[in-house]
């Protein structure tokens, strides 16, 4: 059975592309921890971030690393958080926070119901930033 990423990844749920390649999309949480949260995942549907190819795990970082400077140039944080935890969803994907307070990195805060509108904002701001950056891959 599909993951749920890989069900969003297909088109077949929606989800706020911040980011698209051959190889990984990224795309804001539907429960985020802060503005901007974004989740970065490959296109292959593996379970543990353990099992990733090495050349796969070095795309997804070098994705990570620039989705955090448009998160950094978008939001303002004192840093760009990074979770790789993965129990919630069978699929690897690494979790993009910019935080001001470290609580802002518990998962057990993640906003059960956040408003569409900041949420669709958030990914506008993100693409804005890439797009500044003069990335193509830019989605949405």
């Amino acid at each position: 059975m599909a993951s749920i990423f890989t069900r969003i990844i297909a088109g077949e749920l929606p989800a706020r592309f911040v980011w698209r390649d051959e190889r990984s999309v990224a795309f804001l949480t539907r429960n985020p921890l802060a503005p901007g949260h974004t989740l970065v995942v490959p296109i292959r549907e593996l379970d543990h971030w353990i099992d990733l190819p090495p050349d796969l795990a070095a795309h997804l970082w070098s994705v990570a690393q620039r989705v955090g400077r448009a998160q950094q140039a978008a939001f303002s944080p004192v840093k760009v958080g990074v979770l790789v935890v993965g129990e919630e969803v069978p699929h690897a994907h690494v979790h993009l926070v910019p935080f001001h307070h470290l609580h802002q990195l518990d998962l057990a805060n993640a906003e059960a119901d956040p408003d569409p509108a900041a949420l669709d904002d958030a990914a506008e701001r993100l693409r804005a930033a890439l797009r500044t950056d003069g990335h193509a891959e830019v989605a949405g």
